[in-house]
């Protein structure tokens, strides 16, 4: 079993978030308790790193959907936080994922770059179930249930947001995706994020083709958006697992369907992460991830509550993850 960390680091610049589906492969061999089986416990098994051990931050949003496991990627000495989104075992829904306290946590360890794993579907014909997708847009179909943003209550902020998916990663990643085997890697796609749980019905699937949508699945947001908002670089991984239920004579998704896909994709997940994390490490060191550079500080005059009518505890709250501004 892996173990508390006496005393939470803040010098963890890459986290891993891990999204649905794996946890049932029950015979996979792993360095870790199997009641870690997800996709965040898979890339964390293939990558196998060194454990150190977890952590649970106390947010002021509370606390995050499972403890932090912080590993140290060797031969680069790297750290490297994973966070299950769902939590171990897969016990929260997408509308009950605490996004809030999740990016609150990850930046408190003093993560400046996310890779986000997701399961999607796909509404095109060109995506086949176990290709990889660099998504760079977004259409929003979520219902107002989740909270989704750390500026309320008595602290306005507008946050730039037109583009929700960091260029510089994207493009690292493509850099290294000469690692895949079997499956083709598409960028600049349009991702729809809706409510769920449960899949869109075949209406729904086809208008979101008719919109442009590429692909679709329920975790982007507000995920992806509380990222910026905290200057945190973001960019989602996206593995295809089914073509939703627009395709006429193919089998509307199922569970099954979607796990058995998410499985045969682990060695390219294991191959893509290795080559990854050391690149992304390197260039944090050398400071040649323009955006992430220029996301630092971006914030500081995002709000537009004036002085006098901010409310201090919501100000405290804020310092949390932006100290300083206020």
């Amino acid at each position: 079993m892996t173990v508390e960390l006496e005393q939470i680091p803040t010098d963890v610049k890459i986290a891993v978030i891990g999204g649905s589906g794996l946890y049932h492969l029950d015979n996979l061999e792993v360095n870790i308790p199997l009641a870690l089986l997800s996709t965040f416990s898979l890339v964390l098994t293939f990558f196998n790193p060194q454990v150190l051990g977890e952590v649970n931050p106390l947010t002021p949003w509370g606390h995050p959907s499972d403890r932090i496991i912080i590993s140290l990627h060797t031969p680069s000495s790297t750290k490297v936080a994973f966070l299950a989104r769902h939590g171990r075992g897969h016990y929260l829904n997408p509308s009950e994922v605490p996004a809030r306290a999740n990016i609150a946590a990850l930046k408190s360890l003093g993560v400046t770059t996310i890779l986000a794993f997701s399961a999607v579907g796909s509404l095109r014909e060109e995506i086949p179930p176990r290709d990889f997708i660099l998504p760079s847009q977004i259409i929003d179909r979520t219902k107002g249930i989740r909270p989704s943003t750390f500026f309320e209550n008595g602290v306005t902020a507008h946050v730039p947001f037109a583009d929700p998916f960091d260029k510089s990663l994207a493009d690292l990643i493509v850099a290294n995706a000469g690692v895949l085997e079997g499956a083709k890697l598409h960028t600049d796609k349009t991702l729809v994020c809706m409510e769920g749980p449960a899949f869109s019905t075949r209406a729904e699937s086809h208008l979101y083709r008719q919109w442009g949508a590429d692909i679709i699945n329920m975790s982007v947001l507000p995920e992806s958006k509380l990222a910026r908002e905290a200057e945190i670089a973001y960019q989602m991984v996206c593995m295809s697992t089914d073509y939703d239920c627009w395709k006429e004579h193919e089998e509307a998704v199922t569970v099954e369907a979607v796990i058995a896909n998410l499985g045969a994709n682990g060695d390219n997940a294991k191959r893509l992460v290795e080559a990854v994390i050391p690149a992304l490490a390197k260039a944090l060191e050398e400071g040649s991830l323009k955006s992430v550079e220029a996301l630092k500080g971006s914030n500081r005059f995002a709000v537009i509550t004036s002085k006098e009518k901010r409310n201090p505890e919501q100000v405290n709250k804020l310092e949390y993850i932006l100290p300083g501004y206020f």
